[in-house]
């Protein structure tokens, strides 16, 4: 791979930050507390998949075939951010704030009515179902997908959607705390992914099976794959929201579920009543001969 694929087709100061921040707390995080191996390699196998979707040449492909762009809008939406949650970053980020900034600023901020009922609301199941599912369809809809590809800022905004969605959505799913804290019971959040993929799936099936080319941008701009038809390449598209997308929701169902069976596993068993004293025989009372 040339070292041209890691300079930025579109270089967003915001974007490096965001991605820098994250890596650097949870790079000290995890020198300061007991992060297992495992969840390290999870949470930078999604980081840098993240990074890759946002800040390499991918963007350039993404802008010339459709394949790509479903590939890159896969990574960013579904793959990179499960990678992260499943890592369960949290606690290891927390360790990362310096303990006079989160006395002084997170908790302060946390604590904001405003971001209280911002976080009430996404964080709730049917609205965060309905942005996970209704973005990916959103900004596929052929007249706003035209608009994305020739401007660079709503580029942009499309795939800050598509990250912060996604972790927002598996952060809701893959939570290993009970209810309360968590926002949602362990049971229902096996059927949040289900749900949530059934809207890409019939899109993607539509766009995998359909024989009208719904996004000609692709070919006015240029393809960067010699040989590939526009049909072809929508096709591909649609395979990969259909196949891999779906599958990826399932894995997530399945990683819930097994979450679910670990916090049943912890519960406290409820202790049995002691058993009744017959009539006449109270405790303590004393025995007639």
């Amino acid at each position: 791979m040339s070292l041209n694929w890691f300079v930025p087709w579109y270089p967003s100061w915001p974007m490096a930050v965001f991605l820098a921040l994250g890596a650097l707390l949870y790079l000290r995080g995890s020198l300061r507390r007991r992060t297992p191996a495992w969840r390290q390699a999870l949470f930078w196998a999604g980081w840098i998949l993240i990074w890759q979707g946002l800040q390499t040449q991918w963007d350039y492909l993404a802008e010339h075939e459709f394949f790509v762009h479903m590939l890159q809008q896969t990574a960013l939406h579904d793959l990179g951010p499960l990678l992260v949650i499943a890592a369960w970053p949290g606690p290891t980020w927390r360790s990362g704030l310096p303990a006079r900034w989160r006395q002084r600023w997170l908790l302060p901020l946390l604590r904001l009515a405003p971001v209280r009922w911002a976080t009430a609301l996404l964080l709730n199941a049917a609205v965060a179902v309905a942005l996970f599912s209704g973005l990916v369809v959103f900004w596929l809809v052929p007249a706003v997908h035209v608009g994305v590809m020739l401007n660079t800022h709503l580029y942009q905004l499309m795939n800050w959607t598509m990250v912060f969605d996604g972790l927002l959505f598996w952060w809701l799913v893959l939570d290993p705390r009970p209810a309360p804290p968590a926002h949602l019971r362990p049971g229902w959040r096996i059927f949040l992914p289900v749900i949530g993929m059934l809207p890409q799936m019939l899109l993607g099936a539509v766009l995998a099976l359909n024989s009208t080319d719904w996004y000609p941008i692709y070919s006015l701009c240029g393809r960067a794959v010699q040989g590939l038809s526009a049909m072809s390449d929508q096709h591909l598209g649609g395979l990969i929201l259909w196949i891999p997308a779906s599958a990826i929701n399932v894995l997530a169902a399945m990683a819930a579920l097994r979450r679910w069976m670990r916090l049943s596993e912890r519960r406290p068993a409820v202790p049995r009543p002691a058993p009744s004293a017959a009539p006449g025989h109270a405790a303590g009372a004393p025995r007639h001969a």
